[in-house]
């Protein structure tokens, strides 16, 4: 968790004021700020959680990848792709996972230029350990109720449709 600012004001608040102000409203600037700091204190709080298991939530993240695969392993494209990271932040993501024992990589029998990043035993028990902290520190969002957390999700969805994250389903506009 990070550290507590106990301001008797909100700086961000006070900051959209003093921007009206100065440039006009702009409501926008507020709201990334807003979820700039969110990410700030949520990231903190996943990272603290799956700490005790030698993870960062982004490691977290590529074992649950695996977890949900059909063989317990990926080509390390397909893991980038996935987790929306750069090739190199994978690379850096499994090598450490490599020496932990939590995952092993070995070359792609259907492509002679890639690898294979596989879950261990072991991955999957720090996994299934690290999962069960996590929800129940509600990954960090106990200030929301499930309500709230599904309105959060489809908030944002709109922006990460905009960002061509995702092709938007039958029905859902893509912004231009």
């Amino acid at each position: 968790m990070p550290k507590p600012l106990s301001l008797d004001f909100d700086p961000i608040a006070r900051a959209d004021e003093l921007w009206t102000r100065h440039w006009g409203p702009a409501p926008s600037m507020a709201a990334i700020t807003s979820i700039m700091r969110a990410h700030q204190i949520l990231l903190a709080e996943v990272d603290a959680v799956v700490k005790p298991y030698g993870l960062t939530f982004a490691r977290y993240e590529a074992l649950v990848l695996l977890t949900f695969s059909k063989a317990g392993e990926l080509p390390m494209s397909k893991i980038g792709e996935r987790l929306m990271v750069h090739p190199t932040s994978v690379t850096n993501t499994v090598d450490r996972l490599v020496r932990s024992g939590l995952v092993t990589k070995r070359p792609n029998p259907n492509d002679g230029r890639g690898t294979l990043a596989t879950i261990t035993d072991e991955g999957r028990r720090v996994c299934e350990a690290a999962t069960r902290d996590l929800m129940a520190a509600e990954f960090g969002l106990g200030a929301y109720d499930g309500d709230e957390c599904r309105e959060i999700f489809a908030l944002l969805r709109p922006l990460r449709v905009a960002a061509r994250d995702f092709e938007p389903g039958p029905g859902e506009d893509r912004p231009e």
